[in-house]
This record gives C-alpha cells, structure tokens and sequence, in this order.
C-alpha cells in the first residue's frame, strides 16, 4: 500500500498543501496523512505518528519533499528505523529517492546530510546578517506590541476589567497586561 504524509508549517500555506496532496495522489496514495503544524515541535505532528502507526510489511510512506517529513538527520534517521523496522519503504518524490533499494537508502543519508549542512550555512549566515545590522544600528529587533496598548490596558483596569478580560480585549498575554500595569 502506498502511504501518503503531507503537511505545511501554518494553518495560511492551503495551496502548499492541496499541491502536496496533489502530488500524492498522482503518485498513487491509497492513503494520505495531512497536518498543518511546525516540524519544530515534533512532538505535535500527530498524523505523522498517525502514518508511521499505520504502516505495514511492505507499505511505501511517500512526501514530495524531505523538509515536509524532518528536521534534521537524526529525526530523519529516526523516522526511517520505525519504517525499516516494519518491513516498509520511504519514497521522497522530488528526489527521487526511494529506501527500498541499496541506492536510495544511500542517496537518502547523502541527501540529508547535505539539507542538514546548508540549513546550519544559512542560519550562520542568517546570525552574521544580524550581528552586523546590529553593529550598524540598523537592526531594531520586533517592536513591542504589548507596551503600544498600556494606555487602553490602563483604561480598561480602571474600568474594573480582570486580567484575563483586558487580555482577550487587546489581544496581549496575560503577563503582558501585568507588565503594562506594573509601569502604571
């Protein structure tokens, strides 16, 4: 059986992952596990458990790119133990990567390692850009949203509004209410 896993990083990427599914269908998915959550919490992608749950002896598990499926090697290494322990295969489209020949499964940690290495080259690049905008006095950082609304967290405490009330209302946590009230 062929198995499909598609996901997106936000809730806003919807023609992102009707492609992935798209692609998955084309390929001959009997089935498709689709979620729209961050790969960073690997803990919250519940149908990519889902999917690995589900494979059988035999079973392919298809993505059309190895970013929708892991983080990193050692997650990717991970994933590929539970499909190899079962009997199935990991097949990555626009790779053309398929595990369950000796070649792919070669290709598959070569492929990684290099998406492992230009992911840490462009956050070294991403941190060298900062530091130097920061240097020049060009980088300001994210201008503080809650601290531009103390003035309506004010009127509404006044107002006789809880916390939680002046949270939902301004659209601020809870502990920034206090922070704003604090230089009250």
């Amino acid at each position: 059986m062929l198995i499909g896993y598609a996901r997106t990083s936000t809730l806003d990427q919807t023609a992102g992952l009707e492609a992935q599914q798209r692609d998955l269908h084309k390929a001959g998915c009997d089935k498709v596990f689709t979620e729209q959550v961050s790969s960073v919490d690997v803990t919250a992608r519940q149908k990519l458990a889902e999917a690995l749950e589900f494979i059988r002896e035999g079973d392919t598990l298809i993505v059309t790119k190895l970013d929708r499926l892991a983080r990193s090697v050692a997650h990717l290494h991970e994933i590929l133990t539970v499909i190899t322990n079962k009997g199935a295969a990991l097949k990555i489209l626009d790779m053309g990567i398929d595990t369950s020949t000796p070649t792919g499964k070669l290709m598959l940690n070569i492929m990684g390692g290099v998406a492992e290495f230009e992911r840490s080259i462009m956050l070294e690049r991403q941190r060298e850009g900062i530091a130097k905008a920061k240097a020049e006095g060009k980088y300001k950082g994210r201008a503080p949203t809650a601290m531009s609304q103390s003035e309506k967290v004010k009127q509404l405490h006044a107002d006789g509004k809880t916390a939680v009330q002046i949270a939902e209302a301004v659209g601020i946590s809870r502990a920034s209410v206090y922070r704003c009230l604090a230089e009250y």
